[in-house]
């Protein structure tokens, strides 16, 4: 019996050594997992912020877009444009005056 009164000791050293690597191993996990989270966070929180210049520069391009489509078309056809673009053209009906 005094060998597995040896026994007995060594194999509860070895499963508390493996207890404490596993404890260590999911605390560092644990600490990684935090850390991706926050900058998985800071992501999409930057993403949200670029979502309204994204908005602008899209409208910004659609009418960009309109004024080179409209500059393609004869004078006659051509939308009017909107004022302050230089694409706004002012006409002026002349009537007969007798």
């Amino acid at each position: 019996m005094s060998k597995t009164e040896d026994e007995n000791p060594f194999f509860e050293r070895e499963r508390d050594r493996l207890v404490s690597e596993v404890t260590t191993g999911f605390e560092e996990l644990l600490s990684s997992s935090n850390i991706l989270n926050r900058k998985l966070e800071e992501v999409l929180g930057m993403t949200k912020e670029y979502e309204t210049i994204a908005a602008l520069w899209g409208s910004f391009h659609e009418l960009m877009r309109g004024q080179r489509n409209g500059a393609d078309v004869s004078s006659e056809g051509a939308p009017p444009g909107l004022p302050g673009t230089g694409g706004h053209i002012v006409t002026s009906k002349q009537g007969n005056e007798s």
